[in-house]
């Protein structure tokens, strides 16, 4: 791993001299592991501890088949599908691994009793299979986490909709916490030059995911002047999609917990914000039902900040704890759009306020290659920026996940892989120097 490193951090190493480096036998990765699945039994997904179910194993390094690629990750980042299957919430899985295996010879190669997890990565190109014309031993790449197959007709319109559409890392093996990645080549964007490793490994998943949510014709279609309602805009996802908004016209009205990610959402240039905390809005009483009440009592207050108006898009992924409301205070002929569940997949919700409002309700999940590109393009031109607050080492991703599963962090978590510290990758110094402070913005301690 140290050669690597150090052809990666030397000017003019060569597409040859990449091509002719040892690739290493096994590798570290995060994982969880099979015989575990059980360990939170009897416990709520709430009580989970990821730091328990999370290890750092050496694995056996998988040889690239056709069209695949094997990437020298130098960083990646905790997204919440690395939570669920940390915590085996809503199952553990390994059941998709093995249903994944059953397609194949090369995915036989991802049933084992280890789950190599992580769908965000930084890096290096190391080897690629037969096949791959577009990317070269030494490119600096980042991905994102579709794969596909593209064996039956109903993905050619949108690979989403694939029937073997997969979350690599998740429904896949070899992930990208991890020092090497196996993913497929059309996975691969360009790294934006002017980002560190960590940086750019913040991006893939969240900003993917909101712009087609938000901006796609497969999602809300937002157009300029759009009032949008961000559920969650300090976090992750949320610090993307308010960047999206005010890039493409719109006005959010930003939700969050506190008041350091109000500052945040602020300082992107948000006016329009609910700190929950502040506020206390209670959308369940305690008997567990839904309380109305609540929910015109925020929708008086959306109004309050917009002049009048109600959200024409509601920007949906805490799930249980929400959905009612969402659907409540979009606007008459509005769009409520879904791309998660954080908080519980079972929803409740007035159908009265959804058919006699004319609402629409959009499923959305990640992103095609073309929107993830798209998306990607947006940071390279310093139009979008990574949402990164705090970088752990490898060793330390329990406690990263451990972070995000608590809801104690803010923007994107970030964890070095092969990188041996922050602040290395950078290859366009003039175009950071335009943006630092945004990129920046969400930075605290790190861990």
């Amino acid at each position: 791993m140290e050669e690597l490193v150090s052809a990666i951090a030397a000017e003019g190493t060569s597409v040859a001299d990449f091509a002719n480096l040892t690739v290493p036998e096994s590798f570290r990765g995060v994982v969880v592991l099979a015989g575990e699945v059980d360990m939170f039994e009897g416990l709520s997904p709430r009580d989970r501890d990821p730091g328990k179910s999370l290890h750092v194993h050496d694995v056996a390094t998988p040889e690239p088949g056709p069209g695949e690629v094997l990437v020298a990750v130098m960083a990646s980042s905790i997204n919440y599908n690395t939570v669920w299957s940390s915590i085996f919430e809503p199952m553990d899985t390994f059941r998709f691994l093995k249903r994944y295996a059953r397609t194949g010879p090369l995915a036989a190669r991802h049933d084992q009793p280890y789950h190599v997890l992580g769908s965000d990565l930084a890096g290096v190109v190391l080897r690629t299979g037969a096949g791959v014309r577009r990317w070269r031993p030494g490119d600096r790449v980042v991905a994102h986490c579709l794969s596909v197959e593209l064996n039956e007709p109903d993905g050619h319109d949108d690979t989403m909709l694939d029937p073997e559409q997969r979350i690599w890392g998740y429904e896949t093996n070899f992930g990208g916490l991890a020092e090497l990645a196996l993913v497929k080549a059309n996975q691969l964007m360009p790294k934006p030059a002017h980002l560190t490793w960590e940086e750019g490994a913040a991006s893939g998943l969240v900003n993917s995911t909101a712009y087609r949510q938000l901006v796609s014709r497969n999602g809300a279609a937002m157009k300029q002047g759009d009032v949008v309602l961000i559920w969650g805009a300090g976090g992750g996802l949320g610090s993307y999609a308010t960047q999206l908004v005010l890039n493409g016209g719109g006005v959010p009205v930003c939700v969050v917990s506190g008041a350091d990610k109000e500052a945040r959402v602020r300082e992107m240039g948000a006016g329009l914000v609910i700190n929950r905390a502040d506020e206390d809005f209670q959308f369940w009483t305690g008997d567990d039902a839904a309380d109305p009440r609540e929910w015109r009592r925020f929708g008086t207050r959306i109004r309050e900040l917009t002049g009048g108006d109600d959200p024409d898009i509601v920007f949906e992924h805490p799930g249980r704890q929400t959905f009612g409301v969402s659907v409540y205070v979009a606007r008459r002929g509005g769009t409520v759009v879904t791309c998660a569940s954080s908080s519980g997949y079972r929803h409740e919700y007035d159908n009265r306020y959804l058919w006699m409002g004319l609402k629409r309700i959009v499923g959305s999940h990640f992103a095609n290659y073309r929107e993830a590109w798209e998306a990607n393009r947006l940071i390279a031109k310093g139009m979008v920026h990574p949402t990164l607050s705090t970088v752990y080492s490898l060793a330390d991703a329990g406690e990263a996940a451990r972070q995000v599963h608590g809801n104690q962090h803010s923007g994107k978590v970030g964890v070095l892989c092969l990188a041996p510290r922050e602040g290395l990758g950078v290859t366009d110094p003039e175009t950071r120097a335009r943006h630092v402070n945004a990129i920046n913005r969400f930075r605290t301690a790190s861990g």
